[in-house]
């Protein structure tokens, strides 16, 4: 189900908010939010449901472990290994079971060696990786004592199957909507209600208003990379770099408007990443809830920079790895990590000199250098990311995007709103005055019509 759906709209949302606000204890705001979130999950595929069920019944009694053996190590590893081991190998089958073998196939050939690799029929189930996060995160941040794991089943199943988030993100720790959670039967409906629509509307008008139409003219282009000019290559994948931003922003951002509409704080995961300066701040500014679980579940527990030059930037490159790989099986993926791994190394050394640059010329250089990087993740092959930097960078004549008018009028919305106007954090969401509930509404039905006399379009980050 997508949020910029008209059933999820209509039909979903409208009868879970009711509902949910209908309800007066917090056992049956857990049991609600449980059932919404596996009948929003299982409207792609049911099937699915019992795999993320298995995951969230591994890590709850996993959690019990921790409160039972909480003073013997050895049992406390175990609690620890065992649910990580069990999500992992479940995120690696679906994920990268194909990509394994066919790595293993290309591996012997170089020596010379032919192997029958079989492609297996497995389906990608929606946002496992996301909840896969959801899961290990709670398990390691028991270990850790960092949080007291619940011993309400269905709280862990609200928090786990949490529709708002659970497909595409943001990654949120139980850590981090524990106390909303553990106060969700005081919650006043009208404490964030305004905050939420307006954070939904942002949101929706990301998605439907900009993505959308961006995706309009950016999809077809590089469907035919081959045939585009110089020009076409670098407005489609300008348009692609803003895509994918408001694409995700937008989901981001609704969800933590729904969230709201619950009573539920959901933390920020874009911050106008644009508008970074550095590396460094670029990836303290995009995705941060996968950012942050890079820094504290895999750079410091690799060693960070606590050792040696070498062993931090060994860290550093892994950790970035691992974050590339991350969203998806293919190589390119991990050269996208293994490229921005590179920019935050080189920056280290090098900052101090970057630092003393213009302030608009540290935007723009860290906005081209996160363009390249958009390329290889775009990219379905090397072969295809190779040529499109040909394209861009040697004069080549060709096709230009469709109506480059009107990409170039989009381009340049969505270029201020991303690099200079306020992001969804950075705005006013109160509903006191007229003028801001015509500009809700109208924001609203604009969208509305759109998604109505279009087809909605699934969220670029599903796919992960």
């Amino acid at each position: 189900m997508l949020f910029n759906s008209a059933i999820f709209l209509f039909a979903f949302l409208p009868v879970t908010y009711a509902v949910f606000w209908s309800l007066r204890t917090a056992r049956a705001r857990y049991v609600w939010l449980a059932i919404t979130g596996y009948v929003f999950y299982g409207y792609w595929d049911w099937r699915f449901c019992f795999l993320m069920a298995f995951s969230t019944v591994v890590s709850y009694v996993a959690g019990l472990g921790f409160l039972r053996w909480d003073d013997d190590a050895k049992r406390r590893k175990l609690c620890l290994t065992i649910p990580i081991v069990v999500d992992l190998s479940l995120l690696g089958f679906f994920k990268y079971a194909n990509f394994g073998l066919e790595t293993g196939r290309g591996l012997a050939h170089v020596f010379g060696v032919d192997v029958h690799v079989p492609h297996l029929n497995v389906v990608l189930p929606i946002g496992i990786s996301f909840y896969t996060f959801h899961t290990i995160s709670y398990i390691v941040d028991s270990y850790r004592r960092v949080i007291k794991p619940t011993r309400n089943f269905f709280e862990f199943a609200a928090y786990v199957s949490l529709f708002s988030q659970l497909v595409a993100g943001p990654i949120v720790r139980f850590r981090q909507i524990e106390a909303d959670l553990e106060n969700i039967e005081h919650a006043n409906r009208r404490d964030w209600l305004a905050r939420g629509i307006g954070f939904f509307c942002v949101g929706l008008l990301e998605k439907v208003l900009l993505a959308d139409s961006i995706a309009a003219f950016v999809d077809p282009a590089l469907a035919h990379h081959g045939a585009l000019s110089t020009l076409g290559t670098w407005l489609a994948m300008l348009g692609y770099t803003f895509q994918l931003y408001f694409d995700f922003s937008g989901y981001s951002s609704m969800a933590v408007g729904l969230g709201y509409m619950f009573g539920l704080r959901i933390p920020q995961n874009f911050n106008s990443p644009y508008k970074a300066l550095d590396p460094s701040d670029f990836w303290r500014r995009w995705h941060i809830s996968l950012s942050t679980c890079i820094r504290d579940y895999l750079y410091i527990p690799f060693g960070g920079s606590r050792g040696s030059a070498f062993a931090t930037y060994r860290n550093l490159m892994l950790a970035m790895l691992i974050g590339g790989l991350w969203h998806g099986a293919n190589w390119t993926f991990v050269f996208w990590g293994a490229y921005h791994g590179t920019l935050l190394a080189l920056y280290r050394p090098l900052g101090a000199t970057w630092d003393r640059l213009p302030h608009l010329a540290r935007q723009l250089s860290m906005f081209f250098f996160a363009l390249i990087g958009w390329v290889f993740f775009r990219a379905t092959s090397f072969g295809m990311a190779l040529d499109i930097l040909r394209r861009m960078f040697v004069p080549t004549s060709g096709l230009s995007v469709d109506q480059p008018a009107l990409a170039v009028l989009a381009l340049g919305i969505a270029a201020w709103w991303a690099m200079i106007g306020p992001n969804a954090f950075e705005m006013r969401h109160d509903l006191t005055t007229f003028r801001r509930r015509a500009l809700a509404t109208v924001a609203f039905a604009s969208a509305l019509a759109l998604i109505v006399g279009t087809r909605s379009s699934p969220f670029l980050y599903f796919q992960f």
